[in-house]
Formats: C-alpha cells, sequence, structure tokens
C-alpha cells in the first residue's frame, strides 16, 4: 500500500526514543513478545525478556526523552523511507481512531506515544532489544518500534514484509492502544495461555482492529482533505496477511523446530491471526469482538 506522494504528513506522531528506567509489564506485541517467544529468544541469544511479560509491577507511565523525524512531511517521503512511512501509518491511524474510538465504546480518544528505537530501548514496561520485536507499554500509552524487525520478518520467518505488512505491525500495536482506552487490558486476564484464553483473544483483536483500518485506510483523509493512501492491491492484502501468518504461535513453534503446543500459545495461530484481520477488514471495528465467541470460532 503506498502513500499518494502529494500528500502532507504530521510526523510528529513518531519520533527517535532515548534511554529512561525501567518498570512494568509490556502488552503482547504483533508476536515476538509471548511467553513462547521470549524462551525461545533467551535460549537462543541470551537476552532476558522476563520482564516484558510478566514478574515486574506496572509503573508510572516514563517520560521517554525523542527527537522528532526529519524529512517525512509528505507521502512521497513515507515511500522512499521506513521511518517516514511510520509516521504515515501513524498519521493515518491516529485519524482513523479519532473517528472510529466511538464504535467500540471509547469516548474521548487519546493518541498514543510512538518511538522508533535502535537497538534497545528502556520504558515503562522494562527494557527491550531489537528481539523483542514491536511492542505497546500500556503504562507509557506507547508503542516502539525498531524497523530492523521487519528484516526479521524476513529473514527468520519468511514473510515478504512489504509495506502493508509493516503498517499491519503498528495497526496491530496501534489496537493494544485501543483496548487500553477501551478497558479491555483491565477486563482480560493476562496470565492465561491456550486455545480460548484472554491472552490470545486480545492479541487477534489487535489484529482485527488493525485490519479495519485497512479496509477504511484508503479513504481516511488528513486535515487538508487529502487522502493519505492508495488503493490496496490485493497482492498487499496478501503481504500484510503473510505476515500476520507468519508470526502465529504455531509457525513460530514450527520455525524453533520445536513441537506445536497449542496450551503455551499466547498470541494465535497463524489462521486464527488472518481470520480476525481479514473479519475487520471486511466488518470495521465492530466485527472484533472477540470476547464474546466460542473458543471454537476463535
Amino acid at each position: 500500500m503506498s502513500f499518494n506522494d502529494d500528500t502532507r504528513i504530521d510526523s510528529s506522531k513518531v519520533k527517535r526514543a532515548g534511554r529512561g528506567r525501567t518498570t512494568g509489564i509490556a502488552a503482547g506485541g504483533v508476536g515476538i513478545v509471548g511467553v513462547i517467544v521470549v524462551a525461545l529468544i533467551s535460549q537462543f541469544t541470551g537476552v532476558d525478556l522476563s520482564g516484558l511479560v510478566g514478574g515486574a509491577q506496572v509503573g508510572p507511565a516514563q517520560q521517554i526523552e525523542g527527537e522528532s523525524l526529519e524529512g517525512c512531511s509528505t507521502g512521497a517521503d513515507a515511500n522512499a523511507s521506513i521511518d517516514c512511512r511510520m509516521a504515515g501509518a501513524a498519521d493515518s491511524l491516529d485519524t482513523y481512531w479519532a473517528s472510529a474510538a466511538p464504535e467500540v465504546g471509547i469516548q474521548g480518544y487519546a493518541s498514543p506515544e510512538f518511538f522508533l528505537f535502535t537497538s534497545s530501548v528502556d520504558t515503562g514496561c522494562g527494557g527491550a532489544t531489537s528481539a523483542t520485536g514491536p511492542f505497546y507499554c500500556p503504562p507509557d500509552r506507547a508503542l516502539y518500534v525498531d524497523t530492523d524487525f521487519f528484516d526479521q520478518l524476513r529473514e527468520q520467518f519468511g514473510a515478504s514484509a512489504g509495506p502493508l505488512a509493516q503498517m499491519y505491525v503498528v495497526g496491530h500495536e496501534w489496537g493494544h492502544h485501543v483496548q487500553q482506552l477501551s478497558g479491555a487490558f483491565d477486563r482480560a486476564d493476562r496470565s492465561q495461555t491456550g486455545p480460548g484464553s484472554d491472552t490470545i483473544r486480545l492479541e487477534v483483536q489487535a489484529d482485527c482492529y488493525a485490519g479495519a483500518w485497512v479496509g477504511s485506510a484508503t479513504t481516511i483523509q488528513n486535515e487538508y482533505g487529502e487522502t493519505f493512501l492508495e488503493p490496496v492491491t490485493r497482492e498487499q492484502v496478501a503481504d500484510a496477511l503473510d505476515a500476520a501468518a507468519a508470526v502465529g504461535d504455531d509457525r513460530i513453534q514450527e520455525a524453533s523446530g520445536g513441537r506445536v503446543d497449542p496450551d503455551t500459545w499466547t498470541h494465535g495461530s497463524a489462521e486464527q491471526r488472518t481470520k480476525w484481520f481479514e473479519a475487520g477488514r471486511a466488518g470495521g471495528p465492530t466485527a472484533c469482538d472477540t470476547f464474546s465467541v466460542p473458543t471454537s470460532e476463535l
């Protein structure tokens, strides 16, 4: 999915992160931050990410230092640069949810923070590295993305990770912010794993919210009445679905050479993730009530 070249983009919604002190628990990321994957990363890289999935106390929001992005003012910039693409996606997503939030019971929508980082970052949810993958930190009400993750999607998980796939990742994490505002995080039991767990229901709902944005993306306009994005092609949607499937718990377990064990899943299978992405794309955010369906239909 490409931006219209002449569309103006507000790049102030994305910053480059500095470093700060840490406490807290991270919300599930697009597929890397989870109990299964944390164990795999710790095993193969020696990185201790246990603070991101539990055991720490949720602390106050962190005042993360950040630098504004430069050279990201138009759709042409977003098409040429991955950092600018993140800024364009943020502007479009923020515009979309400012309008769509009431459909999921949110009154008084508030924008999240969005930080790009390189190699490592300290947040209100703990320290993270590039191996952690993109994640949303509830205490900070912020998304954190190291764009090297998209190379990881290609090299380790076999996804093509084109522009729409990259923006799907952002849309998923933005979906966690929507859950924070709606109270879904507070209502869910995030200690559960396996089929029917609240953990999986949260993750596939975030996939559904990402799909809802994609379904409306080519009609979303900036404050000047300029449409952000060109029409989505079938190939681009397939690329986004490929990324969603690549970070399914079953695919990750298969890639690790281990046994596929649904009882340990935290993010949902490849089939579940693509199913809910498509449900949102076809039906909008009101089609994303993953907590009301029986486990057999999840």
